[in-house]
């Protein structure tokens, strides 16, 4: 299981020219699936992603995780993470998990995360989505399972 996140002072979601996600300071995080991921990848995703201190303390050091700031979270689909681009100049997405399995995943995942934190908002698996956000540092971060 892959997430990209970026610490943001907003960011949003459309889909068909309608909002489907809006948060305030907190992070996004572009979610992708491998062929092998199961439950206890999204466990510790899930762990990492409340847990990972990248908010500034009164010190100015990340120190504080997004419970800390009371920090939403906007959780989106993106199966591209896992794409093989080794070779060629044309991505293989025969290392993303299969769309019916990445979807079910996906929906475990936000429903997990809904469970520890009331502050998420999500995008639609298998949607052309528009992502629009405000990175604050800008701070981004490649986390794995």
């Amino acid at each position: 299981m892959i997430c990209l996140i970026q610490r943001v002072t907003q960011a949003k979601v459309e889909f068909n020219q309608n909002i489907i996600g809006l948060i305030g300071p907190g992070l996004v995080a572009l979610t992708a699936f491998q062929p092998n991921d199961n439950y206890q990848n999204i466990n510790k995703m899930v762990h990492k992603l409340l847990h990972y201190r990248l908010f500034a303390d009164e010190d100015d050091k990340m120190n504080l995780n997004i419970q800390q700031v009371n920090g939403s979270l906007l959780l989106i689909p993106q199966f591209t993470l896992a794409a093989d681009t080794q070779k060629g100049l044309r991505p293989s997405f025969s290392s993303s998990a299969k769309p019916d399995i990445a979807t079910f995943l996906f929906d475990e995942f936000v429903d997990k995360m809904r469970v520890a934190s009331p502050l998420i908002e999500t995008g639609e698996f298998g949607a052309n989505m528009q992502v629009t956000l405000t990175n604050d540092g800008p701070v981004t971060f490649w986390l794995e399972t």
